[in-house]
This record gives structure tokens, sequence and C-alpha cells, in this order.
């Protein structure tokens, strides 16, 4: 997988459902029934970032979960950070 900053044409064609490209990041906010759901996901994204060596940004508040992706020594959006937002998009398909 190529660690190579991708162009916004490129990233629009990769872009998982549900997610926002800004500038240099992709996120997306979640939301969850319980405080303790949101937590539970935001550690199987991070077990998942460890395992894979590519570590988004999580902010956990009440019932929500906004998870946003960069490669900061690239300074944007790569491979990876389109492979991490496609995995979560997985983990919640898998969990509902």
């Amino acid at each position: 997988m190529s660690r190579r900053r991708l162009t916004p044409d490129e990233i629009a064609a990769q872009l998982p459902e549900a997610w926002t490209a800004h500038d240099t990041w992709l996120e997306r906010t979640l939301t969850f029934p319980t405080y303790r759901a949101g937590l539970e996901c935001a550690v199987r994204i991070a077990e998942h970032a460890e395992a894979v060596d590519h570590h988004p940004d999580l902010l956990l508040g009440y019932r929500v979960l906004t998870v946003r992706y960069t490669t900061h020594d690239r300074g944007g959006v790569t491979s990876h950070d389109v492979a991490g937002a496609a995995f979560v998009n997985g983990l919640l398909g898998a969990a509902g």
C-alpha cells in the first residue's frame, strides 16, 4: 500500500461511504445509544490501529465518536487513511 499523498480526485473516487474529505484528512462522526458503546467502538478502532501501525485521531464524547484519519508524514490523505476508514465502516456493519 502506497504512502503517497492522494490527489483530491483520487480521494473523491475512493472515499468510503459516510466519510467526509477535508483538505488533509478524512472524518466521520458516529453516534451510539450509550457512552459505553462509543467507547467500545473506539477501543476496537485503536486495536486495529496498533495492528496496522496507522493511528486515527479519536474524539469521544457522550454517545458520539469522531474519527479522523490523516497521514501526518505525508501532510494529507493516503491509501492508508482510506483503508482505515473502510475498516471503521466494516466494523460498524459487523456490529449492526
